[in-house]
């Protein structure tokens, strides 16, 4: 943000019509203070008194052209005595809304002003170099007092920006820990369906092509369908339960689940030999989980595309 212009970009509330007001009376006091010790006459005193004049009222401008109003009222601050308060609120100004380098420049030239005013204004009591101590000690004053006025905008604009970034990021994590659930939730459908589902077709398919199966063996398979099918509702519960819970407590199948896995496979009427050797205990619960869904998507894609063939299972 260094050399970045800082000035509102809004319409003036009643907090700038009060700080415009009292930077207006400050000019007009200072002016007039000044004014009171001129040697000036005739012409030349009514010319310092209109340049006061335009300089006092470029205070309600300094808001929309700061370096304007800063550079007018610092070349009349040469001649004029009047306009010195202006000048002094001019330094102020765009120090506020102006880069560093620029309210240096401005400075410098104000400074560099003063041996024409001290010129004009000759007073013996007070040296040249005095007159411009004591101006550089009150330029010094206004530019600083802008400056960390300017500063405090830009930090605050910066916490604004920073915390905005922050919501940004946040609402991404969030979007990005959505869409993470989301394919974990449809991998899981996928699993756990398509295993169910599998025995389903399994069994149909022998009521199908079996009209004349013995009763006991149609009601063992149409028990079987319907237990897999009250399963497959139950597993998908489950699952679809996830919506409900926060991210990270999908349901968590275990080796001790292995064997029903397998026993449910035999119930289809599939030949499978299983040995598990490990525990739950001795394996991490992702560990295990993946290793379920890689012996029960193994038994699916046998059921489907090697029908009747052996298959074995070691964990």
């Amino acid at each position: 943000m260094k050399g970045s212009r800082v000035g509102p970009a809004r319409r003036r509330g009643a907090r700038d019509w009060a700080v415009d007001t009292a930077l207006f009376l400050f000019a007009i006091a200072f002016g007039l203070a000044e004014f009171s010790e001129t040697v000036l006459s005739g012409w030349l005193l009514g010319a310092d008194v209109a340049a006061g004049v335009v300089g006092c009222a470029g205070v309600w401008l300094r808001r929309r052209w700061p370096l304007g109003f800063a550079v007018v009222a610092t070349a009349l601050s040469a001649y004029s005595a009047t306009v010195s308060g202006a000048a002094v609120v001019a330094l102020f100004t765009v120090a506020v809304h102006r880069p560093a380098r620029v309210t240096a420049a401005i400075g410098a030239l104000a400074l560099l002003l003063v041996p024409a005013y001290a010129g004009l204004h000759a007073d013996p009591r007070i040296p040249v170099l005095l007159l411009m101590l004591l101006a550089g000690v009150i330029y010094v004053a206004a530019i600083g007092w802008g400056l960390s006025i300017r500063h405090r905008r830009q930090l605050m604009e910066s916490l604004r920006e920073r915390a905005e970034r922050a919501v940004e990021e946040a609402r991404l994590r969030a979007e990005q820990a959505q869409s993470q659930a989301r394919e974990q939730l449809a991998r899981e459908m996928h699993d756990v369906l398509g295993h169910r589902l599998s025995l389903l077709s399994v069994h149909a398919g022998a009521l199908e092509f079996r009209p004349d199966a013995p009763a006991e063996e149609v009601a063992r398979a149409a028990g079987v369908v319907r237990e897999s099918a009250h399963q497959a509702l139950q597993d998908l519960r489950e699952v679809i339960g996830v919506l409900r819970a926060p991210v990270g407590e999908l349901p968590s199948p275990r080796l001790s689940d292995v064997p029903e896995l397998v026993a449910e496979s035999r119930r289809a009427g599939m030949r499978v030999a299983a040995e598990v050797r490990i525990g739950d205990e001795a394996v991490p619960d992702a560990a295990a989980r993946t290793v379920y869904r890689i012996v029960q998507e193994g038994l699916t894609n046998a059921r489907k595309h090697a029908p009747g063939t052996e298959v074995e299972v070691a964990v």
